[in-house]
């Protein structure tokens, strides 16, 4: 089976070789795509993971414009090529490695890259929150966070993504009062599965999880026996507070909801 980091290699190096058809000869094509190749692997240095390698393709950027570039280069260095091929023992072909990437870079757009960078690196030393505005930028342009954006988190990580989608669900049955599934209320029963799914990540850190997890409960039931014991004020009788902490316990276990929601989704993107 191959591996998601494999994948998204063959699959960019795929797009380029289809971008060469047609304005590369057969043999510049098959020459290009390899040393394409062989130069991800390169800077790859066998990592298998699928955010590394997604944010190493962001670097090497569009394959259409690797392949506008090998055009130019080719037809720049034709005479140079010309003449080493004479010079070449005979069955033996001058092949050029492929051009680092980060050369390509105009300078403009290369001392904003590395401002935006330090920027960047003096948030995360001095916010605890910095990776929420570092998400959010990615929103607007994804080269600060190296090709990490909300659409990259989502294609490396669709089972987390669905887990938090049905934590949402589970928060938002709450208000429709639906009948219940044997003895368990509806919003419990979505709350299980998006936790199980969330407790069975190995994406999340173990805290993580049990705050994700824990969140709903803790507001479900710290938040109900606060916010319903406050309601109850000098009303006596265990009735009047248990109707006032079911009353609130719903509003408290959507916003526990949200608080986990929000936690587990800032540590998908915020990961290092």
């Amino acid at each position: 089976m191959i591996e998601r980091a494999d994948q998204l290699i063959l699959n960019y190096v795929s797009k380029a070789a289809d971008a060469a058809h047609g304005v590369l000869r057969p043999e510049q094509r098959l020459d290009f795509t390899r040393r394409l190749r062989t130069r991800i692997e390169a800077e790859r240095r066998g990592s298998q993971s699928a955010k590394d390698v997604t944010r190493l393709l962001a670097r090497f950027g569009d394959p259409v414009l690797l392949v506008e570039r090998e055009a130019r280069r080719l037809a720049e260095t034709a005479p140079a090529l010309l003449e080493a091929a004479a010079v070449a023992p005979s069955g033996e072909e001058a092949t050029a490695a492929f051009p680092k990437i980060r050369d390509d870079v105009p300078p403009g757009v290369a001392r904003s890259r590395r401002e935006a960078e330090r920027r960047l690196a003096r948030e995360a030393r001095g916010l605890p929150f910095a990776g929420f505005r570092r998400a959010a930028m990615s929103v607007a342009n994804p080269m600060v966070t190296e090709g990490r954006d909300a659409r990259t988190v989502v294609k490396e990580h669709p089972r987390e993504v669905a887990a938090l989608l049905v934590l949402v669900v589970a928060a938002l049955l709450v208000p429709f009062d639906l009948a219940p599934v044997a003895i368990f209320q509806v919003p419990v029963i979505a709350w299980a599965a998006g936790s199980a799914m969330v407790m069975f990540s190995d994406t999340w850190a173990l805290r993580d999880r049990l705050i994700g997890v824990g969140s709903p409960l803790l507001g479900y039931s710290a938040g109900g026996l606060i916010v319903g014991g406050l309601r109850v004020g000098g009303e006596p009788g265990l009735e009047a507070f248990v109707v006032e902490f079911f009353n609130a316990s719903g509003v408290m276990f959507m916003v526990g909801t949200g608080v986990s929601v929000v936690w587990l989704a800032y540590r998908l993107v915020d990961q290092e």
